[in-house]
């Protein structure tokens, strides 16, 4: 475990360490019938009919048998990473749930509309509750990095292992459709499905139906369930991960619609992980009850015997997955800049050449609007600023220079004279929530033709009277070719009034292909520079410098 000092404790080590998790009754009922009446026809069939007929399986040997042999070497190393990285991926995917504890069938994030939370709070309604209040702590035994707002590292190994995942399943699915090894996964007729649920009535009434050998084949209900995982799951958290890009969004809004929306797409994604551990109980459950070492000797050494060395050696490789735990422990803790950096220097190449390029048209109507739009962020403490929003901010200028031609102070009404435009756009947290509003406020590339940046400047810089999470004044910045792309602006009004102070007065910075926290609140300044290097830890902004979040969020 880590020791904190008193900042980071107070922030990582909460006292509320409360666990609990809440469903809406009405899908915790509606599920429980649906498993109690399959349950039950299994039991009227067996009273009624008698135990269905599952022809005995004959003894298979090798010069007897023309479908598979065995696993071969390929199968058993991508059946061990694969495990590594989905295990790795839950861990890190259980600490960005946390951050925003609550799961959604609709986009607006309405507290109380959601269908399960981790959380045994609601949202209390006779104060501000910002997304930040509302994180949870999780310990570091059950996820990675664990313990509370540690969504930046999180995200940093769930990116770098579903690299792996990726990598693992790719290859994998190659070589099963370039050997006959995919006659085992895939079903070659619809006698399948009732096969399938012939044997599931004999495990529904506590009987255990004739068990094939494992080293050439599975019963029908084995192998639906392996496809299910191999060509379901695994390519249905993917394309549900992709849903939750605002990148993505925002230019293919279809993409998401598929999913039922962005936050659907994230429940989905949600239960893929409980399949995958629901998978991984019942599979290894079954490899015990019908023949742990045999089963082991299988999948370890691709041999069929009673002999013990498979099982000790899948145990060390147990072992192995547990100790790449600990040492993702170790290394968050210890070297979390060289983490940050090493996913950058994956995907920071890929995401400009990709993600990046994509530009916003995501459109969407009043009626659209969400009823409730989350807070988020420390509110200023500065008396500059205070004293500004007492007088309606008439006082107020905004000074932009930098690497410029033209530096400028302009009031909120020098910049309403620059042109205004209005837009209505969902914003998607780095946290997870999201929520559609109408921004209006000058498009950024009218501020750049005035100021007129000089050619060495490359980076713009957004200081806010607000501050960090662990203190000192926020700041974030955006690549010039962002800050020009469409519906880029500098918000002064959300939902046709001027903007409210807990969402960012006097200005706030709407970008529309990355993550909220890029779009950085009660703007005080702006400057160009030539690097997001020079400023701060040169990580890029406040966030980035101080809890390793991504330099370009586009997912």
């Amino acid at each position: 475990m880590v020791s904190f000092d008193a900042e980071h404790r107070a922030v990582h080590y909460p006292a509320d360490r409360r666990f609990r998790i809440w469903i809406r009754p009405s899908l915790l009922i509606g599920a429980g019938i649906a498993l109690l009446l399959v349950i039950a026809a299994a039991w009227i069939e067996v009273a009624v009919t008698g135990m269905p007929h599952i022809p005995p399986v004959p003894q298979i040997y090798p010069n007897n048998f023309t479908g598979p042999h065995g696993f071969p070497l390929w199968v058993r190393y991508s059946h061990f990473f694969n495990f590594l990285f989905v295990m790795m991926l839950i861990r890190s995917g259980l600490s960005i749930l946390v951050d925003h504890p609550r799961l959604y069938f609709n986009d607006n994030c309405t507290p109380d509309s959601e269908w399960i939370r981790v959380t045994p709070l609601r949202v209390p309604r006779d104060r501000m509750w910002t997304a930040k209040d509302d994180a949870r702590y999780i310990s570091p035994f059950v996820a990675t990095p664990g313990y509370r707002h540690t969504i930046g590292i999180a995200r940093v190994w769930h990116f770098i292992n579903v690299h792996g995942f990726i990598i693992t399943g790719v290859f994998f699915i190659t070589m099963l459709f370039n050997t006959n090894q995919w006659r085992r996964l895939v079903p070659a007729s619809p006698l399948v499905l009732l096969q399938a649920w012939n044997t599931w009535v004999h495990y529904a009434t506590f009987h255990l139906p004739p068990e094939p050998n494992g080293f050439y084949g599975y019963n029908a209900l084995q192998q639906i369930a392996y496809f299910s995982v191999v060509f379901v799951f695994g390519p249905l958290a993917i394309l549900t991960g992709i849903a939750m890009s605002p990148a993505v969004v925002n230019r293919f809004p279809w993409y998401a619609k598929i999913f039922g929306g962005r936050q659907a797409a994230r429940s989905i994604h949600f239960l893929t992980m409980l399949g995958f551990l629901a998978f991984l109980v019942v599979h290894v459950t079954l490899i015990v009850m019908t023949g742990f070492a045999r089963n082991m000797n299988h999948i370890v050494l691709g041999t069929d015997d009673q002999g013990h060395p498979g099982m000790l050696l899948g145990f060390a490789g147990i072992a192995l997955v547990l100790l790449s735990w600990i040492a993702a422990h170790y290394i968050s803790w210890h070297h979390p800049r060289g983490l940050q950096r090493a996913l950058k220097f994956v995907a920071y190449p890929m995401q400009l050449l990709t993600l990046n390029r994509l530009v916003p048209r995501e459109k969407y109507t009043e009626k659209d609007i969400s009823p409730y739009f989350w807070p988020n962020g420390k509110m200023p403490i500065s008396e500059n600023w205070k004293q500004l929003a007492a007088s309606g901010f008439e006082n107020y200028r905004l000074k932009v220079g930098g690497l410029v031609e033209n530096p400028v102070e302009l009031s909120l009404a020098d910049l309403e004279r620059l042109g205004e435009t209005e837009q209505i756009t969902m914003h998607h947290c780095i946290q997870g929530w999201s929520g559609i509003a109408k921004w209006g406020g000058l498009p950024m590339t009218k501020l750049v033709e005035l100021v007129r940046p000089k050619p060495e400047a490359r980076t713009v810089a957004f200081f806010s009277f607000g501050e960090a999470l662990y203190g000192g004044p926020y700041y974030d910045t955006q690549r010039l070719d962002n800050v020009l792309k469409a519906e880029c602006l500098l918000a002064s009004q959300m939902n046709g009034q001027r903007l409210p102070l807990e969402y960012g007065a006097p200005l706030r910075l709407r970008v529309e292909n990355q993550l909220g926290y890029k779009m950085v609140k009660w703007i005080e300044r702006i400057e160009f520079v030539g690097s997001e290097k020079l400023l701060g830890k040169g990580e890029g902004g406040k966030n980035e410098d101080d809890e390793y979040f991504d330099l370009l969020p586009n997912i």
